[in-house]
């Protein structure tokens, strides 16, 4: 009797042996066959589950989505049964950056997609994010909800805040990726902007003196006519 066929596992297999290759080589640089290679299957069975490398390329990247999410996942599980806006933000971001081999390969796919639908109309046409506000909206919540439980400073517009962390964290796992800086550092900076947000009513730390000059005379050049 022949042996029952798997398909969604078949496309798991598959699209695992994308991910694999092009964290290696770069997604710019990987075709059907090499997947097929990487997979240990025909080029042929790769092109009948996905029919052109845009799919391939799209079910790939959803694919490293769920293990994001299962990443992600992981940290709110570890900080406890009620991590908190700020532990669920930390793990929404820290899981973003590359400080291990899995992490550095969403960044470097994830940022490889999104160059190349810039100019690929194929790819352009299936983006990738069915919600791109979707992270952006999340966090924006997660900061509402510190203000209203008074966890977070009520002077700041947490949708911009919102907007700023992702953007930074993003950079920095670029950074990380160019060797720039260290996983540590890019980390730290990441708490730091947070122990800001998160620091609601504090005394602000005292200004240097020379700052304080600095900040003086400019004040005065400026009143100047």
């Amino acid at each position: 009797m022949p042996k029952r066929v798997d398909h969604e596992e078949r496309r798991t297999q598959i699209a695992e042996a994308l991910i694999r290759v092009a964290g290696r080589r770069g997604l710019h640089a990987v075709g059907m066959r090499d997947v097929a290679a990487e997979a240990g299957v025909s080029l042929r069975l790769v092109q009948y589950y996905f029919q052109t490398k845009e799919k391939l390329l799209f079910y790939g990247l959803q694919h490293l989505t769920d293990h994001f999410t299962a990443r992600v996942g992981a940290r709110l599980a570890a900080a406890g049964p009620n991590p908190g806006p700020r532990a669920t933000i930390e793990a929404l971001l820290l899981a973003s950056l590359p400080t291990d081999e899995e992490s550095r390969t969403f960044h470097l796919l994830y940022s490889s997609y999104s160059i190349l639908s810039v100019t690929d109309e194929a790819l352009a046409a299936q983006p990738f994010i069915d919600n791109p506000d979707a992270a952006e909206n999340a966090l924006t919540g997660l900061l509402e909800q510190a203000q209203e439980t008074g966890l977070a400073d009520t002077r700041i517009d947490v949708h911009m805040e919102a907007i700023s962390l992702l953007a930074m964290t993003a950079t920095m796992g670029t950074s990380i990726l160019v060797g720039q800086r260290t996983p540590e550092s890019a980390v730290a900076v990441l708490h730091h902007h947070l122990d800001r947000i998160f620091n609601s009513g504090l005394t602000p730390p005292p200004t240097s003196p020379r700052l304080r000059h600095n900040h003086t005379q400019r004040a005065a050049e400026q009143r100047c006519p």
